[in-house]
């Protein structure tokens, strides 16, 4: 979508939630040049607590209650309440609205960490969903950034020095990766699921570069202060 000006969206569901302080000291710009925010269910919380507006609210309701969704209405906020017999997660609904946007770049806020590890997994997963082919999207809390690329695509990873960057293939094998500003170089090589070889490289310099030539391969960036 090169051709396209990029629309950088939010997507804010109910996991974990981090501190506006702590996302500006592990991602700067974070929020560069947002002009979308959409929430999923309880993600409406997330929303006041980082002095975000919200534009388009999605969810069945099971994690925001009536009144809340009354007092967004009242705000003028679209509202789109789901029954809870659904096929989609909250949070993928809210990715969907983000597109159906106009949103070309999209960043996740509250999709990590929280006590269900099936919808973390479930939300990194969303990353490919076909909705966001052709798009850029990420997952963000305070402490890891995870990205998907799909071959063939050549990406640059934007950081500090020391950065831990973990390269872990998403499907069955990826091939023909090649990175540049990673510690452990990975030079037309493949990444296989099971193996953990490309766990815990390190960013030598300010950006780091991975090509892969086909697959999908998770990047999952953890903020240099973790490292201890």
């Amino acid at each position: 979508m090169s051709d396209v000006a990029t629309i950088h969206a939010l997507v804010l569901g109910d996991g974990d939630g981090p501190a506006r302080d702590r996302l500006d000291a592990a991602w700067p710009g974070w929020d560069r040049d947002v002009r979308i925010v959409v929430a999923a269910d309880g993600g409406a919380r997330l929303a006041e607590a980082l002095g975000l507006r919200i534009d388009h609210w999605v969810g069945d309701g099971d994690s925001f209650d009536a009144p809340g969704i009354e007092r967004l209405r009242r705000a003028g906020i679209p509202v789109d309440l789901v029954s809870a017999a659904k096929d989609e997660s909250d949070l993928e609904l809210a990715v969907g609205q983000a597109v159906a946007l106009g949103a070309t770049d999209i960043t996740v806020l509250g999709g990590l960490g929280g006590p269900r590890l099936d919808h973390t997994m479930a939300n990194i997963a969303l990353l490919a969903h076909p909705a966001l082919a052709g798009r850029t999207a990420r997952l963000l809390d305070a402490e890891t950034r995870v990205s998907l690329l799909t071959g063939p695509a050549t990406a640059a990873f934007d950081g500090r020095p020391g950065d831990l960057v973990s390269l872990l293939p998403l499907s069955s094998d990826v091939a023909g990766i090649a990175t540049d500003g990673l510690e452990y170089p990975l030079r037309d090589e493949a990444l296989a699921i099971g193996p953990a070889r490309g766990l815990s490289n390190v960013r030598l310099g300010p950006t780091a570069t991975v090509t892969i030539r086909s697959g999908r391969l998770l990047v999952v960036e953890v903020a240099a202060t973790l490292r201890a």
